[in-house]
């Protein structure tokens, strides 16, 4: 379930780079009123640390996750 959530967070952190990317456009900094508004900052640790999550993926077995 962990996988999951981390790994959704992580997705939502990467098309929001994208949108920056592409278009300027900060949906996260939009939402919560700026880059330095608490809330921002607390979302863009959180899909940090489920980016960091997500890596620990690659280096699993394939019988583990399978269990």
């Amino acid at each position: 379930m962990l996988d999951r959530i981390a790994l959704i967070l992580a997705v939502v952190g990467g098309l929001n780079w994208g949108l920056v990317g592409l278009f300027g456009f900060d949906l996260v900094a939009w939402l919560f009123g700026s880059q330095t508004a608490v809330l921002a900052r607390v979302v863009y640790v959180v899909v940090a640390l489920s980016a960091l999550w997500c890596t620990s993926l690659l280096f699993r077995d394939r019988e583990e996750k399978a269990k």
